[in-house]
């Protein structure tokens, strides 16, 4: 059960009530969101009348059936802000679409300070760079660790690009702070609970990847997790789903886009890259995904696609980069256009708008 507190009751006096319960024998925690501030009541209270709640001063409302993620869901529309290097983002409730674009994994100081360069010319709005990589095969290349993030702060300070990277382990967070502004949860660890309490403690803002099965219910008891430990800056990543299908590396599920947006009112962005697997589908697969809502994209980059040591078919070149945000902006201003627009009204050049008539065949029509 959860009871709902007043918006207007200061610390001292949620803690009181949390108190009252207490010493009533009640086991309960104080959980709070960026909206409102809860108590969660373990203990079984179904034989207690609802009114002995609701006659606390202090209490809104008692939700006796709660959802399984009251932190996580929201119908109001939330946004992540980022500093960096004195340079501000903001990700979703609307604002521009959020390109980022880097390397899947940093391979050296010079290799990353060109390319993040060149992504910043190309339209990237955030570098990303995998320092610790967590490899299907023991044997593949799995990151350069702690110098790869000293190279990716170093682009960031001269690019002003906000960095975001992945961790796996609550020791890679506590090296990582000093060096990115978003940590990242990978599709593999979006079931490591542990990892995403951790992570929620840390204080930075996090990018969580769908798993490569995860239901959406999955993904937001996932959330949840990170909130109920203290962080509400989270971005959701929809990066392809596991299905029977082969010619591409996952199957992207874009209806995850408006559907979470709906739930959760988080940022959504789409990485086409993982999703697809192959460079050549990224360009269309990005302007379905901006088209559907998405708040932005995550491309792998590299100055020499063929030659990178992880993914190479589905990494781009920063020419094609561009492109890609060229088209995202140009869709975001004509889908805002269009939301900002009633049908049957004038355009641009006093043109009225063309309305979308639909006929109906009836009965013995041919």
């Amino acid at each position: 059960m959860f009871l709902v507190l007043e918006d207007r009751l200061d610390e001292k006096a949620s803690a009181d009530i949390l108190d009252a319960l207490v010493q009533l024998g009640m086991q309960a925690e104080l959980v709070r969101s960026s909206k409102q501030v809860l108590i969660f009541v373990h203990s079984d209270v179904r034989a207690v009348p609802t009114h002995k709640f609701t006659r606390i001063p202090g209490v809104a409302r008692v939700m006796r059936t709660a959802p399984t993620s009251p932190l996580a869901l929201s119908d109001e529309l939330r946004t992540v802000d980022l500093t960096s290097n004195q340079n501000s983002l903001t990700i979703g409730g609307g604002a521009a679409p959020v390109i980022m674009a880097g390397p899947c994994s940093v391979e050296g100081r010079e290799q990353l300070l060109e390319l993040a360069h060149k992504v910043k010319s190309a339209g990237a709005t955030m570098l990303r760079g995998g320092a610790f990589k967590p490899r299907t095969s023991p044997y593949e290349f799995p990151g350069l660790g702690q110098d790869a993030l000293s190279y990716l702060r170093e682009a960031s300070i001269a690019t002003g690009l906000p960095v975001v990277s992945e961790v796996m382990s609550a020791e890679q967070i506590e090296i990582a702070l000093d060096y990115v502004d978003m940590l990242q949860i990978g599709a593999r660890n979006m079931y490591n609970y542990e990892l995403l309490k951790e992570v929620g403690k840390a204080g930075k803002p996090v990018f969580l990847k769908r798993g490569l099965s995860a239901t959406i219910d999955e993904f937001v008891h996932a959330v949840e997790y990170i909130m109920l430990a203290g962080n509400n800056q989270v971005v959701l990543c929809e990066r392809g789903i596991r299905t029977f299908e082969t010619r591409t590396r996952n199957t992207l599920d874009l209806s995850a886009v408006p559907l979470l947006k709906s739930m959760t009112g988080l940022p959504v962005i789409v990485d086409p890259s993982h999703a697809t697997g192959k460079r050549s589908l990224i360009r269309s697969m990005s302007r379905a995904a901006i088209a559907c809502g998405a708040d932005g994209l995550m491309i792998e980059t590299h100055c020499q696609p063929n030659q990178s040591i992880s993914d190479a078919e589905q990494a781009i070149t920063p020419d094609d980069l561009a492109l890609i945000s060229a088209d995202s902006l140009a869709l975001f201003e004509s889908l805002k256009g269009l939301d900002e627009t009633p049908a049957g009204a004038a355009g641009p050049q006093g043109e009225p708008r063309p309305r979308l008539v639909v006929a109906c065949a009836t009965p013995g029509s041919n």
